[in-house]
């Protein structure tokens, strides 16, 4: 036996490689009009005009490629197939002796070496392109309002700075109220002569209906020959801070999905360590580490119904529910990471669990239509 790639791997591989990128790029390209469409709407706040929102929409493109890329996968590989079925030359390889699992290798290997790459721009393009159009926008939208790369969340208020490393909104609670919540916040207040007076360093912030309360506080005050230190559980801030502009911001600054494995692994340290939730920054840590097994498992999971009897005539058919059963995976499993967050269980278990049951099915399949 020659080593691979053969003949045929590369005739199969050339094909579904090529229908899948096609596939890719329209899916990448209509995302990009219907954010470009949405953004819209925030043209005009600040000094974010037209050309900032093209230049902000373009820094996305790569984390916009890195999350499209399963669904182009697993169309694309069953058009190729099926573009090789219209054409004959599948039911040639098969009279060649070559079986279904062989011509299926075929396929997962190249989307494997795409899925890679993937995992490399998730790791590091994507994040740092996210990163700074995340700061460009915040910096054109808001005077008082920006993120900085390393510094996090920085704002002011007259003679006041706040900084906080991460930030998010939660929805209303039992009350019916939803509030923000800041993390290792501080506060640095200068008098009009530019001396500082004071910084309060809290480990939460929390600005509710009634107001901004910090909770957690330790504030050092600078006389002209003394330094004094208090400490309370929880102090009210009367401040104007546009909360609007910070929720936005410190979402932009901790949005765990657009970041890379070793900041969420940052994140869940961090959160553990201060008794906060770490469950969406787990979620998408695994996912990430999972993301290969599932592109695999869609692609593998749909390619049988690419095979059959070619001569019935329902190639399109099979294509279709090709189609529907794995875009169907990727909603089951989506539900289950989901339950996997409402009754805490392991999220390592919540994605196992999907695609090992696609690949057994897979493999039943490929099995019954072998031969």
């Amino acid at each position: 036996m020659m080593p691979f790639p053969k003949l045929h791997d590369q005739l199969v591989a050339k094909v579904v490689v090529g229908t899948m990128l096609l596939t890719w790029a329209v899916l990448v390209g209509l995302d990009v009009v219907m954010a470009m469409a949405n953004e819209i709407d925030s043209i005009g706040d600040g000094n974010y005009g037209f050309f900032n929102a093209v230049a902000y929409i373009a820094h996305t493109v790569p984390r916009r490629a890195y999350m499209m890329f399963p669904f182009g996968a697993v169309v694309g590989a069953l058009m190729g197939l099926g573009q090789l079925a219209a054409s004959s030359e599948l039911t040639a390889l098969r009279a060649l002796g070559l079986s279904r699992k062989r011509i299926g290798l075929s396929v997962a290997l190249p989307v494997l070496l795409l899925t890679g790459l993937m995992m490399v721009n998730a790791e590091t393009l994507a994040p740092w392109a996210q990163r700074n159009a995340d700061m460009m926008k915040s910096s054109a939208r808001s005077r008082d309002v920006i993120v900085a790369q390393y510094s996090g969340l920085w704002a002011r208020e007259g003679d006041i700075f706040l900084n906080a490393q991460s930030g998010q909104e939660h929805d209303a609670d039992a009350g019916g109220e939803g509030w923000l919540e800041l993390n290792d916040v501080r506060l640095f207040e200068f008098n009009a002569e530019g001396r500082l007076e004071s910084v309060a360093h809290a480990r939460v912030a929390e600005h509710r209906d009634s107001g901004w309360v910090l909770r957690n506080v330790k504030r050092t005050y600078f006389e002209e020959r003394s330094v004094t230190q208090t400490d309370v559980d929880e102090e009210r801030w009367q401040s104007n801070l546009d909360a609007a502009a910070l929720a936005a911001n410190a979402g932009n600054l901790w949005r765990p999905r657009y970041l890379s494995s070793s900041q969420l692994r940052q994140g869940i340290d961090y959160r553990v360590r201060n008794q906060l939730d770490a469950s969406e920054f787990e979620e998408h840590y695994w996912g990430r580490w999972f993301y290969p097994i599932n592109v695999l498992a869609l692609c593998l999971a749909a390619i049988p119904f690419a095979f059959g009897s070619l001569r019935s005539g329902g190639l399109g058919r099979r294509l279709f529910i090709g189609v529907v059963f794995g875009l169907g995976f990727y909603l089951l499993q989506t539900q289950v990471v989901k339950l996997a967050a409402v009754y805490k269980f392991d999220y390592r278990l919540a994605y196992l669990v999907p695609p090992t049951i696609m690949l057994v099915v897979s493999w039943v399949l490929f099995r019954r239509r072998s031969g």
